[in-house]
């Protein structure tokens, strides 16, 4: 029946909780006559009435058929009640997120993100996946945080450059800037040659350093354990670094190369023409508010 509206539901519900058709429409801030029409529209749409007016005093009551309107009508009045509350919780920023991330957002950036969403919007849904594939997609993703532009039909907004500093055991080199031809030859821990790390390493040769590249693996903490163990020195970016607390560590220090490497780029990534949720919108703002936090120069050696 297509023709039923919520609103003549609803007036049929109040009648019937007030027992009279004019308590139901003070209750319903309408006049009694336009609560008449109501019942008498669903009247028509359904085949039937669907109250007995006794008339005087005596309280109107549901005919049979009312009762088994106003049984379902109850249903759909509530799943219109549920539906109006969850559109009004999304448009307050609650809802669900899906963000894809990697290993320095996820340990620096991401957790202010998601704190601040969560102080925000206790109800939002935030979902969390990390990788680093060669070739990032959006996929179902609203948002991905990547070190590089993406390809496709992509929106971005550049958060901030990630300087390139050298983590060595603490004494291995004097305080203060390391000249980048002291690396050529000298054993060093890296990550795989994967996302930025091929054009960074590209950066050292032409800066006229080869290190010899002695272990490779994605996980910063394992790396940074074999700087501390003496097995080589690493050329990571910052957010890194700072992300390992490396700055507390009294067993490694931190250099400026000279000359600087070009830095790494952090982005993030949208769907282009895709409507954003206010949650998506508000995790954006609050991206770049946290990166701009971070922009200070990093300390070091």
């Amino acid at each position: 029946m297509p023709d039923i509206e919520l609103r003549h539901l609803a007036a049929m519900a109040a009648i019937a909780e007030e027992g009279s058709f004019g308590r139901a429409a003070a209750r319903l801030g309408y006049t009694q006559s336009t609560v008449s029409q109501q019942i008498a529209a669903l009247e028509r749409t359904v085949g039937g009435l669907v109250f007995d007016r006794p008339g005087g005093p005596k309280p109107v009551r549901l005919t049979p058929l009312g009762a088994v309107v106003l049984d379902h009508g109850r249903d759909l009045l509530a799943k219109a009640e549920a539906l109006a509350d969850a559109v009004d919780r999304f448009k307050a920023g609650d809802g669900r997120i899906d963000i894809g991330t990697f290993q320095s957002v996820s340990n620096v950036i991401l957790p202010s993100v998601v704190r601040r969403l969560r102080d925000e919007h206790p109800g939002c849904d935030i979902r969390l996946s990390e990788e680093e594939p060669e070739q990032p997609q959006l996929g179902d993703l609203d948002l991905l945080f990547y070190d590089g532009p993406v390809d496709g039909d992509v929106e971005h907004l550049k958060l901030l450059d990630d300087p390139y500093l050298l983590v060595a055991g603490a004494g291995a080199f004097p305080d203060g800037p390391v000249p980048l031809d002291r690396l050529d030859g000298a054993p060093m821990v890296a990550w795989p040659l994967t996302c930025s790390q091929p054009w960074m390493e590209q950066a050292v040769a032409r800066g006229g350093a080869r290190p010899q590249i002695v272990f490779r693996t994605a996980v910063n903490d394992t790396l940074l354990s074999m700087v501390r163990a003496g097995l080589g020195s690493a050329v990571l970016p910052w957010l890194a670094i700072r992300g390992a607390g490396v700055p507390a560590d009294d067993r490694l220090s931190v250099h400026a190369l000279q000359p600087s490497l070009p830095p790494r780029e952090i982005y993030l990534h949208w769907r282009a023409g895709r409507t954003q949720s206010p949650l998506a919108r508000r995790a954006i703002e609050i991206a770049a508010e946290v990166a701009a936090e971070l922009t200070h120069p990093p300390a070091v050696a």
